[in-house]
């Protein structure tokens, strides 16, 4: 078979808007392993939060969290690479999102880190995450994450605002005279930082490596900005029907959407399953 490995997004790619994998992607993935392709979920989300998508699968599988910044097998937990943001630059991050008063998310490997808020706005807050976390997620709010910066790897950091969208642009603008860093995002309200080096082509690059494969053997799926790494460094870039019209621009191919099963589609036509 031409293609060894599939490399896929999670949010908006594999899972539909209800946040859960649809039934028809996972038949196409046991499918596909039937086949003797590998699969790996490729997401931005903490490592535990992405794992439990894919325990239906039984096997185990390096999985790519936190937009490339760690690579852990999902049965022996071994750790494969990791790309965590030194302390300093951290700081630097944190000041920016003070400054600008933009609400923020720390990730290490076990811990999501949310600035405190008022208790309507806290309650609100883990309502949203519940659609992103399971109840094995550490989720710790804090007075000053500038505290938790020195107890902890952070392996991302994110800004967010659903309604303001020149906060986020002055954000960014900052955030740009900040060296040694990476700046992406995977919607339209957030603002998605690692260390350099730290995206999800640079984790494909280090996945093929460890798996012995070449690029040319591999399908990557996605639907955002951070998705384009491994989307322009796969041998078949696949691009979801719900994405933004500039990264459907870079695909190979454009399937259907999340909602329409598009993951399972691009599956049957090109592994021909």
């Amino acid at each position: 078979m031409k293609y060894k490995l599939i490399v896929s997004d999670m949010d908006g790619t594999l899972l539909g808007d209800d946040h859960q994998l649809t039934e028809e992607n996972k038949i196409a993935l046991s499918k596909a392993l039937e086949k003797g392709v590998k699969i790996v979920p490729a997401s931005g989300r903490i490592y535990d939060s992405a794992k439990e998508h894919f325990d239906f699968l039984d096997i185990n599988t390096p999985l790519i969290a936190c937009n490339g910044a760690i690579i852990k097998e999902t049965k022996t937990n071994k750790l494969i690479y990791k790309n965590s943001v030194p302390n300093d630059i951290c700081l630097k991050i944190i000041d920016v999102f003070e400054k600008n008063e933009v609400y923020y998310q720390l990730y290490s490997e076990t811990t999501m880190m949310c600035k405190n808020l008022s208790s309507k706005d806290k309650q609100k807050t883990r309502e949203r995450l519940k659609n992103f976390f399971n109840d094995n997620v550490n989720v710790h709010f804090g007075d000053d994450l500038k505290e938790e910066v020195s107890k902890h790897k952070i392996l991302k950091l994110i800004a967010i605002d659903d309604d303001d969208m020149d906060k986020l642009r002055r954000v960014r603008e900052d955030l740009s005279k900040i060296e040694d860093i990476e700046i992406t995002s995977s919607w339209y309200n957030n603002i998605e930082i690692m260390h350099k080096g730290a995206n999800k082509g640079e984790a494909l690059k280090a996945l093929i490596k460890y798996l012995g494969i070449d690029r040319e053997e591999v399908i990557a799926f996605g639907d955002n900005y951070n998705d384009l790494p491994m989307i322009e460094l796969a041998g078949l870039g696949v691009v979801m029907g719900n994405a933004d019209e500039a990264v459907k621009e870079k695909a190979d191919y454009v399937t259907s959407t999340n909602m329409e099963d598009g993951v399972a589609k691009a599956i049957y036509k090109f592994l021909e399953i």
